[in-house]
């Protein structure tokens, strides 16, 4: 006798039905089996989406490779050191750059083993690796405060001594590394740079460690921990002039970004690679190790997304994503940073400091991608001492890219903008223009586009009786507006605006100050 068995019910919700129309065609499936046409195009459409997730999230990576290209290419090796003695100009193409500090700026192999690199005192400097992750502060907010310091940068994989003492020792994540730095003027006098350009020349070293020198002990050395040794002789940099150098280290935005990124997969130990992250890439062919070779219909498809992708991260970059909370102040303000949503880590945003310490923001355990887009599309480097809320170290900053009715900066009109009185930056402040293309210094007959406190390499702005500080941006500067007070334009581009705050004071954190909005004067 047949027995009777009941079929549990399939609830449609776990059913894929026979057709499936979607944005990208209709789907076909014989009993939840997809047609060989299905298939393919959803292959397809796959390889689009990741190369869109790609280029999104591997900005920063190829930006720290596209920078030491453009050195490479100026003919500046890794351990040369480009400085900016008389301040960077917008001959050079580089993401967000200022004209108020001293740049000193290098690549270095640690492919070799540890380098140590001997700081010069007051300054503001990063270690990055070449993921522009955060390996260590130097200068003033850095272990030496200001001091400087002999730091032991280590790289993946060393199994040999390290010292006991006498060394900041950190440990990069990549064979190869950036060391960022800049140097203050506004305490030399005339805010000449030409001191500071020579403090760093005569106190910045690099050079390669020697196991069992100063910080090895002999009791490290007979336990066999270590062996004895003389230290290395501390040595100069080979120092190239930045200043009116014309080089240009900005990332491709088309399909030259994937080859620059499996340029940096290739270069780098497959460890240093965050497994997720390389899923995303290997989906595409960029594999450690492995030729990437795109098919013509993968090429076609890559370079289709390097387009979406591009404009989704200039978009992000550009503070335009309609619901990305990146917005200093509250109510209608253009101001915005991208930072302070996730911090430097991109997870949290930065912890609040009050007069009973550090209160951290609770962890939500999920990478903010919309914010490390938008910083790496924009800008350079990365560090806690950017977005800090810190009195009176580091810096701050903050975006417009439109103007106080929302619309994008016309470079043929006039307009300006007032800071209150008592603006809350110990050191100094400036405001720099950018063109909206290369994110880099607008390029006019005006080298230096920026105004602010200093009186180098522009004179300084000049404050109305009240205390307020209005300064203008147009082609030409208006009647009555002082040389310090005025950024030029370009009538044929458009351009966005960052205003920096140097040691940043109580006010801009509880917003007590407000820098107004950029208005249309003309």
């Amino acid at each position: 006798m047949a027995t009777t068995v009941e079929r549990t019910a399939v609830p449609s919700a776990i059913t894929t039905p026979s057709a499936v129309d979607t944005p990208v065609g209709a789907l076909k499936f014989t009993d939840g089996y997809p047609t060989a046409e299905t298939a393919a195009r959803l292959r397809d459409h796959l390889d689009y989406l990741h190369g869109v997730d790609t280029f999104m999230n591997t900005v920063q990576g190829v930006s720290t490779y596209a920078l030491r290209e453009g050195f490479r290419n100026a003919g500046i090796a890794d351990g040369d050191v480009v400085i900016c003695s008389g301040l960077m100009d917008s001959r050079s193409l580089f993401l967000t750059a200022n004209a108020d500090t001293v740049y000193f700026w290098t690549f270095l192999d640690l492919s070799q083993g540890p380098l140590v690199v001997e700081t010069p005192s007051d300054t503001l400097g990063i270690f990055d690796d070449m993921w522009f992750r955060w390996i260590s502060d130097f200068g003033l907010p850095g272990a030496d405060h200001g001091q400087g310091g002999r730091y032991l940068i280590v790289p993946p994989g060393y199994d040999g001594p390290l010292p006991e003492g006498g060394y900041y020792v950190r440990h990069s994540r990549t064979n190869h590394m950036t060391a960022l730095g800049r140097a203050f003027i506004d305490q030399n006098p005339g805010n000449d740079p030409a001191p500071s350009a020579d403090r760093i020349k005569d106190q910045l070293k690099i050079y390669p460690y020697a196991p069992g020198g100063v910080g090895s002990s002999i009791g490290s050395f007979l336990t066999g921990k270590g062996p004895l040794g003389q230290s290395s002789t501390p040595q100069s940099p080979r120092f190239v002039e930045g200043t009116g150098l014309a080089m240009n280290t900005i990332p491709p935005v088309d399909f030259g970004h994937y080859e620059m990124l499996d340029a940096l997969v290739q270069e780098e130990p497959a460890e240093a690679l965050d497994t997720e992250l390389a899923g995303q890439f290997a989906a595409i062919g960029i594999v450690k190790d492995e030729k990437f070779e795109p098919d013509e219909r993968l090429r076609k498809i890559l370079d289709e997304a390097a387009a979406v992708g591009n404009a989704a991260a200039r978009t992000i970059g550009m503070g335009a994503h309609p619901t990305d909370d990146f917005r200093y102040y509250d109510g209608d303000s253009a101001w915005w940073n991208m930072l302070f949503v996730g911090g430097f880590e991109f997870t949290n945003p930065p912890p609040n400091i009050t007069k009973e310490g550090v209160q951290a923001y609770p962890n939500k355990g999920a990478r903010q991608l919309h914010s490390r887009t938008s910083m790496f599309y924009t800008a350079t480097g990365i560090t806690p001492a950017m977005c800090m809320r810190l009195t009176g170290v580091g810096s701050q900053y903050l975006v417009a890219n439109v103007d106080a009715q929302g619309d994008v900066f016309d470079g043929a009109r006039t307009y300006r903008v007032t800071l209150p009185k008592d603006i809350p930056a110990a050191r100094f402040w400036s405001f720099t223009v950018y063109d909206n293309q290369t994110r880099s210094m607008l390029q006019t007959e005006q080298l230096f586009p920026r105004a602010g406190s200093q009186i180098y390499p522009s004179p300084a702005a000049e404050a109305e009786p009240d205390g307020s500080t209005v300064v203008y941006f147009s082609p030409d500067r208006p009647d009555d507006v002082g040389p310090g007070n005025w950024i030029q334009t370009d009538p044929e581009k458009s351009w966005f605006v960052i205003l920096r705050l140097y040691s940043p004071l109580q006010p801009f954190f509880d917003k007590t100050w407000r820098v107004g909005e950029v208005e249309v004067v003309g």
